[in-house]
């Protein structure tokens, strides 16, 4: 089971694997904005994967679409309802609050 860290608390959880980090992000009671329950419809879940960008899935057209109208976007960015988790150990940050 991957573990996942969550910045800037620096939570650390058990993830299963196939999870999207959204779904492991508020399994473990930690606060993130998601407003359209993981369709990839408003982007409110935009979190940037520091370590372990290689294990998680590979970016679809919805999501990059989403992404491209998000303002601050970077490399490392996901959508977290859309980043569904791999193998190994990754550490996210959570870049809005509830």
């Amino acid at each position: 089971m991957p573990v996942l860290t969550i910045m800037p608390s620096g939570k650390q959880i058990q993830a299963a694997e196939g999870m999207s980090i959204l779904q492991a992000i508020l399994s473990s009671g930690e606060s993130i904005n998601h407003k359209c329950e993981g369709k990839a419809e408003c982007g409110s879940c935009h979190i940037f994967v520091s370590e372990g960008r290689k294990s998680i899935s590979k970016i679809q057209r919805l999501e990059n679409e989403k992404l491209d109208t998000i303002v601050g976007v970077g490399s490392k960015s996901r959508l977290a309802c859309q980043a569904i988790l791999g193998n190994e150990n990754v550490t996210v940050e959570i870049l809005t609050f509830v």
